[in-house]
């Protein structure tokens, strides 16, 4: 029998997991150091009724109908279309940033003849990244990205990532393009749903598995030990067969080559007694300071007019710490030149062992969002599947 060690139980810990042990029907040991499972997705209810996702608001966003259909096997998913606004100059406007936020912004009158050319600069184009409008040959549309940039991106960015925008990889400020039409929805991705239920539910009958052992509140690196000798990975002290990591890479090599950056967040909860205080579930504030976004999770709470209570989410981004009471857990890789070199120096350590497969955000130092993760779970799965079966 192999000794199979998954390392969280986050979504691509327990896609992973349900994978081997119903396809391949192999045991597997599922460690997780949180009390709980589904990782920065889990959701719990409150004493009201609302649903709260502990770790910031998700939404199920994707162009792959397959997605959905694995995640329907573990939940009922009902549509919703993610639909965000942005507080600017103390008026909300539309995010993603549109044609109506242009008006907004710009006003009426001015937006025509810019509206324009970006649909003749960008014939074709659903979505553009800001950067695209800075490189501009036109000064109208340049100026106009110069606008944006200056007035939300720069900002948010400084507080989100604790960086300036020029050093954070361009692919994460290019993740929200701006919208070619009057599109209102945040992604322009086909299959837009939320778990009637929450995620939590996605989770428990997931890992709900003969062939699967759970553990929670266990911290794995405390068991694992590396033969450098035998170039062997060791659970317990015994031979790994194959250790699937989801977690922090450079904490699985006790930070040899220096502690890659991570953000992690602050997040507090205000209670009105208002039926909704918020004109839209989630809002950016990009000037605001030290919070980025809230969140309202009633307006995710589908057919609940009974609840006459609602909450709001506020987010502090912090500087990931494990030994801090409150930015103790990481949740976005902080992807820049120096940080990338770091990780590759990681990278070199794994493929020192054959046995070791790192899959997810934090291991794979990648800001994916939640439909990639899947994805590439469910895709990383044949590998490993291979590896497991031609032994």
């Amino acid at each position: 029998m192999k000794k199979i060690i998954i390392v969280g139980a986050g979504f691509s810990g327990s896609i992973l997991a349900r994978k081997i042990a119903e396809e391949l029907n192999m045991k597997v040991t599922v460690v997780e150091r949180r009390t709980h499972i589904g990782g920065n997705a889990y959701d719990e209810y409150d004493e009201n009724g609302i649903l709260i996702q502990k770790y910031g608001p998700h939404f199920i966003n994707t162009n792959k109908y397959y997605v959905i259909e694995f995640l329907e096997k573990y939940t009922e998913l009902f549509p919703h279309d993610t639909k965000l606004l942005s507080y600017i100059d103390g008026n909300y406007v539309r995010l993603p940033f549109n044609f109506r936020t242009l008006q907004q912004l710009v006003g009426a009158k001015k937006s025509e003849s810019l509206l324009a050319k970006l649909r003749s600069e960008f014939y074709g184009r659903d979505r553009v990244p800001i950067f695209e409008l800075l490189s501009s040959g036109d000064n109208d549309i340049k100026a106009y990205g110069e606008l944006l940039f200056e007035k939300a991106y720069r900002t948010y960015t400084a507080k989100q990532w604790g960086i300036p925008p020029e050093s954070i990889e361009k692919s994460v400020l290019e993740r929200v393009p701006m919208a070619m039409s009057f599109d209102e929805r945040y992604l322009n991705k086909d299959f837009q749903y939320l778990p009637v239920k929450g995620y939590t539910e996605i989770f428990r009958n997931m890992l709900d598995h003969p062939n699967i052992d759970l553990q929670l509140n266990t911290d794995a690196l405390s068991h694992i030990r590396f033969d450098e000798n035998e170039d062997l990975v060791l659970y317990d002290g015994e031979k790994v067969d194959c250790l699937i990591y989801t977690g922090a890479i450079d904490e699985l090599f006790g930070l040899k080559y220096g502690r890659l950056p991570y953000r992690s967040l602050k997040i507090d909860y205000d209670y009105y007694d208002e039926y909704q205080v918020l004109p839209c579930e989630i809002i950016s504030y990009p000037q605001a300071p030290g919070y980025t976004r809230k969140t309202e999770y009633k307006q995710f709470t589908p057919n609940r007019p009974d609840i006459k209570k609602t909450v709001v989410a506020t987010e502090f981004p912090l500087e990931y710490d494990p030994d801090s009471a409150e930015a103790n857990i990481p949740y976005y890789p902080v992807l820049t030149t120096n940080s990338t070199q770091t990780y590759q120096k990681y990278i070199k350590e794994v493929e020192k062992y054959n046995n070791i497969f790192l899959c997810g955000r934090l291991a794979e130092f990648k800001y994916y969002n939640m439909d990639i993760c899947i994805e590439h779970a469910l895709q990383y799965y044949e590998n490993i599947k291979e590896y497991l079966t031609n032994d």
